[in-house]
Order: C-alpha cells, then structure tokens, then sequence
C-alpha cells in the first residue's frame, strides 16, 4: 500500500480541473490532498466526489484559500466556523481531517501514523529586527500582499496569529501523545521550517507561509517524512535526514518554470527519481 499526495490544486482554473479529472486510480493507496483546493465549498465538494473511488482512502488538511470567504460564495461562514463546516464536509465523504483520531498505515513493512494538521501562520517568517506590523507594512509598500488579509478572517480569535498559536498548542499535545513505537507522517499546508522557502522574486511572501514554532518538528515528532504546499515549488528537501516534500501542482501560468506536472508524489515508500533542492 502506498501514501500518494498532492496539493494546490486551484480547480478553478480548467487546466487544473482537466489535470484532476486524468489522474489515474489507485483503489488500493491512500491520497492526502494538502491544501488549496479551490476557494469554495463546492470546489472542495467536487474534488473529494471525484478522487474518493479513485484511492482507498483520502486525507484532507486546510490551506488559506479553502478558508476564504469570498462575497459570491454562498457559504458566508467566517474563521473557525467555516473550518468547521468544512471538516464536516469532509467526513461527510468519509475523508480523513486534521479532528480526526490519527490513523495507522501500513507501507513496505512498516507502521506509520498519518498526520494531517492544521496549523495557519504567525508572521514570524520575517526579516529580522521587525515586527509583524512593520514587517506587513514593508510587504504592502513592495506591492507583496497575500489575498488572505483580505478574505481569510480569523474569527473568534483577535487576528490571525492567535489563531495559529492556538492550532499549534493544541495539535503538539496531540502528537506527544503519538506512542513512541510509530514513525509519523506530518501533512501540513504550509511549510514547517523557514529555511525551506525560497521565493527569491517575492521575498516578503514569507510572512504568510509558517511558524517559527514548528521548526524542531520533524526532530521532536520522529517524522519520517514531512509533506507540505502553498509554495508552488514542488521538490523534495532533506533536513536532519528527514524528506521534506512539497507536492504543489500549482497553477498553469507556473508549470513552465519546472516542466510538465507531474500530479501525484508517492510519498511512502517514497519514489527515488526527484531530485533534492538544497
């Protein structure tokens, strides 16, 4: 059995629609889709209808644009609420999220517990001797501003910050207690560590990808690999010997830039012939 993953899926584009609708069936592998896939509830809708006869099982985490509340989409739900809705959806469809009691999964021999979380940003991820107002300021100034400060609204927590600490505190407590026997599997939208971004054209961007809390987490979790989004870079790191995968499909304007798309990653075992960025 196989751990397949992909995110960044922007089925509002229709080549990105043609590319799904292709993706060959796996009926006896899992799916974990990492994030942005689309920006309303009846994207998600569709592409969970369509992927979950395809895989034995699919696991769902959040990015930032399924969290938006745009003014023509029927769902008005805002924040934790809309999270919440979406989860629902989710299970609904009997996909696996971030509430979900953690699952075991069987690989090439070995046991390992799938991770899904949910974990937002904290504006950490800035230049050093600012703050994160300074450092948003700065952001708008170089015309870098991320939509989420527009449509992604933090409720009932005072900012979005607040929210990532939150989500953070309480997804750690749910991983120490992963019993020790179990290698784990971090499926996260946004990267873990800072020194995995590189967006050298839009460096400001930085601010709305992470956590500095989460750097040590593939040490203090035992993962064995870590599989994240968001960036549109899609590669595979090392760090401390552990993989760190980012499985974006990203949008069409960008495939040019690292060839043709090649959808799924196979994540456990874990495929040989990508390439490690540094």
């Amino acid at each position: 059995m196989k751990l397949y993953a992909i995110s960044d899926l922007h089925v509002s584009h229709h080549e990105n629609r043609r590319v799904l609708a292709s993706l060959p069936a796996h009926p006896e592998d899992w799916l974990a889709i990492v994030g942005d896939v689309g920006e309303t509830p009846a994207e998600l809708t569709w592409v969970l209808r369509t992927l979950r006869s395809r895989f034995r099982q699919l696991v769902w985490v959040p990015g930032n644009h399924e969290l938006w509340t745009l003014p023509n989409d029927p769902v008005q739900l805002r924040g934790e609420l809309r999270y919440r809705y979406l989860v629902e959806l989710c299970r609904g469809l009997g996909v696996l999220t971030p509430e979900d009691a953690y699952a075991v999964f069987d690989s090439d021999g070995r046991q390992f517990v799938i991770a899904p979380l949910f974990l937002l940003y904290d504006y950490t991820f800035r230049p050093d001797g600012l703050n994160a107002q300074q450092a948003i300021a700065r952001a708008w100034q170089a015309g870098v501003v991320c939509t989420d400060e527009l449509f992604l609204h933090p409720e009932p927590y005072r900012d979005r910050a607040e929210w990532c600490r939150a989500r953070v505190e309480w997804t750690a407590a749910r991983l120490a207690a992963v019993p020790a026997r179990y290698p784990v599997v971090l499926i996260a939208h946004f990267p873990l560590r800072r020194d995995l971004i590189d967006l050298a054209h839009i460096p400001e961007f930085a601010l709305w990808c992470g956590t500095e809390q989460t750097h040590d987490w593939h040490r203090r979790f035992r993962a064995a690999v870590v599989v994240t989004g968001h960036l549109h870079r899609p590669g595979v790191q090392l760090r401390d010997g552990v993989r760190f995968e980012e499985v974006s499909l990203g949008y069409p304007s960008e495939w040019g830039r690292f060839g043709a798309p090649r959808p799924l990653r196979e994540v456990l075992p874990g495929h040989s012939d990508w390439r490690c960025r540094p």
